[in-house]
């Protein structure tokens, strides 16, 4: 049975799910419906992307592969893969998602932060006011069982990232934090130099 969370919420992932070790983020999202522009023409899809960055003990990251994302679909180490990207957000259900191997995560890193960005949201004029029913999820890579889910409900006008939600090591066992922050960060290269 999956629980919904509002921010700020922890739970434990695999202390009450025997033999846990492999989760899927599921990152969900859709465009307020776009009037169209003074010329006539409809305005440009908003392209969101989801990132993961796997931060250390000191919520850095240690090298540049510890960023997951549409250029980087997969890290370092292999135990984070992003499944690419869905320029529109067209559809039901999870527009994108990433792959955490639980049990190959390497022992330096403490936390996986999972963030969405507006691709190109400075010259397309567009922030995370433009979105609704935005949501992440996690749920169990071999019977996709949903763990945990928590909707986005509040407004993010003027921001263009969000840093929704980590997973994170506590005493040998993994949790889920919902954070729903807003941001201000154009570019996913731009919100990953703030980890270095």
């Amino acid at each position: 049975m999956s629980i919904s969370l509002v921010k700020g919420q922890k739970i434990d992932l695999t202390k009450g799910h025997a033999g846990l070790s492999k989760v899927v983020v599921g990152l969900g999202w859709d465009a307020i419906e776009q009037k169209k522009s003074f010329f006539g023409g409809k305005k440009p899809a908003i392209d969101c992307d989801a990132s993961a960055l796997l931060l250390n003990a000191n919520n850095k990251l240690e090298k540049k592969e510890d960023l997951v994302c549409f250029y980087n679909k997969t890290s370092a180490c292999g135990s984070v893969v992003h499944s690419g990207d869905n320029t529109t957000g067209e559809g039901d259900g999870d527009d994108e998602q990433i792959v955490v191997d639980l049990a190959r995560v390497p022992a330096h890193v403490q936390k996986i932060l999972m963030v969405v960005n507006i691709y190109d949201c400075e010259a397309r004029k567009q922030d995370f006011g433009m979105i609704k029913s935005a949501y992440i999820r996690v749920f169990n890579h071999t019977n996709d069982q949903e763990l945990v889910r928590f909707n986005l409900t509040e407004s993010y006008a003027g921001k263009t990232a969000l840093i929704v939600g980590e997973i994170y090591r506590n005493n040998g066992e993994w949790k889920f934090n919902a954070i729903g922050e807003g941001e201000l960060a154009a570019h996913i290269d731009l919100l990953a130099r703030r980890y270095t």
